[in-house]
């Protein structure tokens, strides 16, 4: 990757919905040349989905909470089914498996803290292989970005 390919890479995680065109002037570059960069980078994994980020409040899920989680077992067959009911739950936004005291972090976005404590005791905590649960409900959003740092 050079700076050209960072600079395609930055502007279009600030607007996916950019032109082939539009990109290669932002970029300082021919249209045949960002085309050709961006299908190279999509073939080397570079650049996955092009999606639109939706405003959640818009969608009236206000409430954002943090969870950490605690497994009562690591064997392959308790992480496979306790991973296999996170990524089939909408309202989990992420998922991380973490080192240290907990063993899964969670973001989760709900209507109303009613749908929240709705999913965490008839779902989450009635995991079998669920120890226990910890929540932390933000009260604001300060910084929100998916844009990764380009290096060159």
């Amino acid at each position: 990757m050079d700076r050209l390919d960072s600079r395609i890479i930055e502007e279009l995680q600030r607007d996916g919905s950019l032109s082939n065109n539009e990109l290669a002037a932002r970029v300082g570059s021919t249209a045949p040349s960002c085309w050709r960069r961006i299908r190279q980078m999509e073939e080397a994994g570079i650049l996955r989905n092009t999606v639109r980020l939706v405003d959640r409040k818009a969608l009236d899920l206000t409430v954002h909470v943090v969870c950490n989680v605690r497994m009562s077992s690591h064997s392959r067959e308790s992480i496979e089914a306790f991973e296999t009911l996170i990524v089939s739950e909408p309202c989990v936004l992420e998922c991380f498996s973490m080192s240290g005291e907990w063993d899964y972090l969670l973001q989760i976005v709900a209507c109303n803290v009613e749908r929240y404590e709705e999913f965490l005791m008839r779902k989450l905590l009635r995991h079998p292989s669920v120890a226990g649960a910890s929540s932390q409900f933000s009260l604001r959003m300060v910084k929100y970005t998916t844009a990764l740092p380009c290096r060159t």
